[in-house]
Parts: C-alpha cells; structure tokens; sequence
C-alpha cells in the first residue's frame, strides 16, 4: 500500500470538513476522487501533501505515518502535487518554474536534472517550445501543463492532481489526460481529484466518490462509470 487514510478528519475552524474518512492507494494505480464542488476533495488534497493539518485520523505513506510531517518534507518522501488553480509563478520563465520543482530534491542540479526537463518536454511539447516564455502570458492550458511539469520535477512516487481540467476546452482536457495515462504508464502513482467523472473515472483503476465530506462509494473505475447514481449524479444520464 503506498497511501493510506484512515478515517481522516479535518476542520477550517468551527466546520467540519471532511467526516472520517478512509481510502487507499496502491503502488502503480490511477485513483480517481469525484465530488461536486464543496464536498471536501481539494481539502483531502491538502491534508494528504500536508497544507491542511488534520483535525484526528492518520495519513500513511508506505506505512509510515506523515500525518505530522511538514509539506517540504512529504515531498522528500515522494509527494508532489499539481495544486488547483494551478499556482505557477506568474512573473518566472517555464524554466524558473519548472526548476522550482527540484528544491526538495537531493540533486538539484545534478546530472538527473537535464533527463527530467527533457521527459516534462516529451509529455509537453508546447513547453519546451515556450521555455522562455512568462507563464503568467500562457494559455490556461499551458499554465496546467506547466503545473504538472513543475510537479513531476521533483520524481514524486505519488502525483496529486487537483482539478486538472478545470477551465479547459474539451479537447485540452482529452489531452490532459492522455498525458496522465502516460505518466502512470511510465511508473508514477496518481490520485487526481475531479469534478469530470467521465475522464476521471474512465482512465482510473479505481474510484471513490464524495458527498459533504464522506466517502459514499468506491470501486473500479469501470464499475462506478456505470453506476445509475454515478451517473445520474456526475454524468448527465437519469
């Protein structure tokens, strides 16, 4: 078991969140977390790359409890996220940003450095081609592109991904996840949070769905995408 929640709880104040929640991610999996907006699963995000303490429950990474540990050093032990809203740095280069993916790394600027540009490249052309460029003047797109990259620059074991469609045309968001497939496909573990239930669910392994902070159901990725409340609820079929 690479990641593991056991009945996580999480407040903002006075409000409860999340309501003890619990789910799991294996080594080499797709795990897709849907929800509408408001149902707690850019908080479990938070909580799990360590921007969000947790309120009680634990959070387990290849066993080990990271519950208490600081987000600089989640990402020493392999968790990177691509954060909602995307985040760049406005006023820095697609190089400065992606560089900035490498200051946990023990290696910053070794030799593993060049093989990572060149593999954030393969996935994401346009960024090699606008390397130069401001990524405050990038397309929404690109900007998620560049989010991602900027993630895998620090060879996370585990991919959080927050929202990756979120504002993109339907072709950028097919592409965005064509791109996913591949990153796991190369070896990288994600779990990405989505309101798209279709592509989420479709390229998963396996799901969960959320509802006001709990966890209402799980399964394959397959089996959920034909479920009559998975898709009265997220795919537009009664």
């Amino acid at each position: 078991m690479l990641l593991e929640i056991e009945d996580l709880v999480v407040h903002y104040g006075r409000i409860q969140a999340l309501h003890g929640i619990s789910l799991q991610v294996d080594e080499g999996e797709v795990v897709a977390l849907i929800g509408a907006n408001g149902a707690g699963k850019t908080t479990t995000m938070r909580a799990i790359s360590g921007l969000r303490n947790a309120t009680t429950g634990r959070i387990l990474f290849e066993g080990k409890d990271i519950s208490r540990l600081r987000p600089d050093q989640r990402v020493k032990l392999g968790i990177s996220q691509a954060p909602e809203g995307r985040g760049i740095f406005p006023g820095m280069t697609v190089l400065e940003n992606l560089d900035m993916g490498c200051y946990a790394r023990k290696d910053p600027g070794g030799a593993q450095r060049k093989e990572d540009f060149e593999r954030v490249f393969t996935l994401f052309p346009r960024l090699g081609e606008r390397r130069a460029q401001v990524g405050g003047t990038m397309s929404g797109g690109e900007q998620q592109m560049l989010t991602i990259g900027r993630a895998l620059m620090a060879r996370p074991r585990l991919l959080l991904l927050d929202e990756p469609s979120m504002g993109l045309a339907p072709r950028l968001i097919r592409q965005i996840f064509d791109i996913i497939t591949e990153i796991n496909s190369q070896g990288t573990t994600v779990l990405v949070v989505e309101q798209n239930a279709q592509q989420s669910l479709s390229r998963a392994h396996r799901g969960y769905v959320m509802e006001t902070g709990t966890i209402t159901k799980q399964g394959a990725g397959a089996d959920l995408l034909v479920d009559p409340a998975v898709k009265a609820a997220y795919l537009g079929v009664a």
